[in-house]
C-alpha cells in the first residue's frame, strides 16, 4: 500500500438542524484513535485541529435554523478543504451533514485548480437535496448536495462557481426522501440506490461502475459519510435513524472498494452524536470505515480490545 499524507479536521459543526450534540464528534474521533488507526497503516497523518466559521452580517431567519453560522461555517470550510486537499488526502471529522455545504465546495475549487472532474458519492440514508426554498424543517443539514451542484434556493450561500456535474454524483442508502426532493432528484442525472437496490442486487455492483467512471477520467473522488448510512442496530448515535441501513460488512465493502480504486481526495465523516451513542461503538465504527478506505483489509483488522 502507497504512503499518503492524511490531513484530519475538526468540523464541530452543530447548527444544521435542531438536536445538538454533533459539535463533540471530532473528539470522539479522536479518542477513538482515527489518527493512530491511519498511522498504523504507513500514512503520514497531520491533525490540524478545528476550524472555526467566519463571522458574518446574515439575518436569522425565521423558518431555516441558524442560517448565519451555518453561512460562516460554509465560507470557512470551503477555504479549509481547498487548502488542505492541495496537501493530501482530507477526512473531515465532523459534525452535522451541513459541513458539507463548505467541503464540497472548497473540493471543486481545488479539482478545478488542478484541473480534474471531482466526482461525489453520499453514502447517506437521506438525499439532502432540498434548498433553503423548500425545507419544511428549515435544517439546513438536508441541503448540501443540492446546493453543490448547484441548485438556486441559497441567496445568501457563497456562490458555487465550480457546481458538481449531477452526472458525477452518485447517492447510495437512501431510505427517506422527502416529496419535494423526490420530485427534484427524478428530473436530474444524479444516480441514486436505495436499500431496496441493494438488497436486490448487492452494494458492489453499482458502486463499480460509479468508481470506474471516476478512474477512467483521472478524477477526485469526494466521500460523505453519514452515519445513518448504516443501520441504526449498528450505528445508534445519530440523531436522524432510519431502519434498514447498511450493514457492517456493506459498508466496509464500499470503502475497500474506494481504496483499491485509488480516487479517494477527500472524506466527509458526519452526524456522529456522541450523546447518542453505547460506549464509543458508533464512533469506533466509523474510525474503522475511514480505516478501510484508507487501505485496512481484513488481514490487518486489529482484534477488539477486550476480546
Amino acid at each position: 500500500m502507497t504512503s499518503q499524507t492524511v490531513l484530519l479536521i475538526g468540523a464541530p459543526v452543530d447548527c444544521g438542524k435542531a438536536r445538538n450534540g454533533c459539535l463533540m464528534g471530532p473528539d470522539a474521533y479522536r479518542t477513538a484513535r482515527l489518527g493512530g488507526a491511519l498511522t498504523d497503516l504507513g500514512h503520514t497523518v497531520r491533525d490540524l485541529g478545528n476550524v472555526w466559521p467566519d463571522t458574518t452580517d446574515v439575518a436569522e431567519d425565521a423558518h431555516l435554523v441558524a442560517l448565519p453560522e451555518t453561512v460562516g461555517w460554509t465560507r470557512a470550510l470551503s477555504r479549509a478543504a481547498e487548502e488542505a486537499l492541495g496537501q493530501g488526502t482530507a477526512i473531515f471529522m465532523g459534525g452535522d451533514h451541513a459541513l458539507s455545504l463548505g467541503t464540497v465546495h472548497g473540493a471543486a475549487a481545488h479539482a478545478a485548480k488542478v484541473g480534474k472532474p471531482l466526482f461525489v458519492l453520499w453514502l447517506d440514508a437521506h438525499s439532502d437535496f432540498h434548498t433553503c426554498e423548500t425545507t419544511e424543517s428549515g435544517n439546513l443539514h438536508g441541503t448540501p448536495l443540492a446546493y453543490v451542484t448547484g441548485r438556486s434556493g441559497f441567496p445568501e450561500f457563497p456562490e458555487v462557481p465550480h457546481p458538481v456535474p449531477e452526472e458525477r454524483v452518485c447517492i447510495v442508502g437512501l431510505r427517506s426522501v422527502d416529496g419535494p426532493e423526490r420530485a427534484a432528484l427524478e428530473a436530474t442525472s444524479i444516480r441514486r440506490h436505495d436499500m431496496r437496490d441493494i438488497d436486490e442486487g448487492g452494494i458492489a455492483a453499482p458502486l463499480r461502475a460509479f468508481l470506474e467512471e471516476v478512474t477512467a477520467v483521472g478524477g477526485l473522488l469526494h466521500v460523505s459519510l453519514d452515519v445513518d448510512f448504516l443501520d441504526p442496530a449498528v450505528a445508534p448515535a445519530v440523531g436522524t435513524t432510519v431502519p434498514g441501513g447498511a450493514t457492517v460488512r456493506e459498508a466496509h465493502l464500499a470503502m475497500e472498494m474506494i481504496h483499491d480504486a485509488g480516487c479517494l481526495a477527500s472524506l466527509d465523516l458526519v452526524e456522529l452524536n456522541p450523546m447518542l451513542d453505547e460506549r464509543g461503538r458508533t464512533a469506533q465504527l466509523m474510525v474503522d470505515l475511514a480505516a478501510s478506505a484508507l487501505g485496512r483489509t481484513v488481514f490487518d483488522r486489529p482484534t477488539p480490545r477486550g476480546l
